[in-house]
């Protein structure tokens, strides 16, 4: 079994959860006293400017590829990135690096493909939604046709993905993602990625009709899977 590092802290909310689909993966697969060979480095997440003020992706850069370091160093085998919107410095991290990095979009674009979708809603930080990073890399590199909430809804989402990260849920957070996972589906979306792992954390795929992809729970079991290959 590889060992998986991962960045987490960004929110420990999710890392939390990252952690528990993990190995109930691992345990799932191999059965008995199985769990997950994991090294964590949790960073913290006021310094990640990556949702903040200053938008300073250099200090943000640094700290995450000083993180990825330390856990190749220290014998993780592949890295994830617990959350989404860090990916926009996924590329330069692989560079500072010589083990592999399971990517949040690919791992998600996989499972799109898989289930024959070719036009999908996403959810997420504004910088996830709008940022070529994500919406992109799915239409360029895997076909796949992305479509956003309005302008409105993507201060919404900000807003309480922000409470979430700071383990708040706002009184009717969770009908706000539902609303604006229907009116997605109203624009022709056939299915809708929840691109932020705090949005999980709230909404389930039995809260709607339309199909989910979940990306934690996408990225977290196919880093267990990679783990056992």
């Amino acid at each position: 079994m590889k060992t998986i590092g991962i960045i987490g802290g960004m929110s420990w909310h999710s890392s939390l959860e990252y952690y528990r689909i993990i190995n109930e993966t691992i345990q799932n697969q191999l059965g008995g006293w199985h769990s997950a060979k994991i090294l964590m480095q949790s960073v913290d997440f006021d310094e990640i400017d990556l949702e903040h003020s200053t938008v300073a992706w250099e200090k943000s850069d640094k700290i995450l590829t000083d993180a990825a370091k330390n856990l190749e160093r220290g014998g993780a085998d592949f890295i994830i990135l617990a959350a989404n919107t860090v990916h926009i410095l996924a590329d330069e991290i692989q560079n500072s690096i010589q083990i592999p990095l399971l990517h949040i979009v690919e791992a998600t674009a996989d499972k799109i493909i898989s289930a024959g979708y070719t036009t999908v809603g996403l959810m997420g930080t504004k910088l996830t939604m709008r940022e070529k990073f994500y919406k992109d890399r799915m239409r360029e590199k895997h076909g796949i046709n992305i479509l956003l909430p309005d302008e409105s809804e993507q201060d919404i989402l900000q807003q309480e993905i922000n409470n979430a990260c700071q383990g708040i849920h706002s009184p009717g957070a969770r009908e706000k993602y539902l609303s604006i996972i229907n009116n997605l589906a109203n624009k022709g979306s056939e299915a809708v990625i929840l691109g932020c792992t705090e949005i999980p954390l709230l909404v389930q795929q039995a809260d709607v009709n339309i199909p989910l992809f979940d990306t934690m729970r996408i990225h977290a079991e196919t880093a267990a899977e990679y783990a056992l290959k």
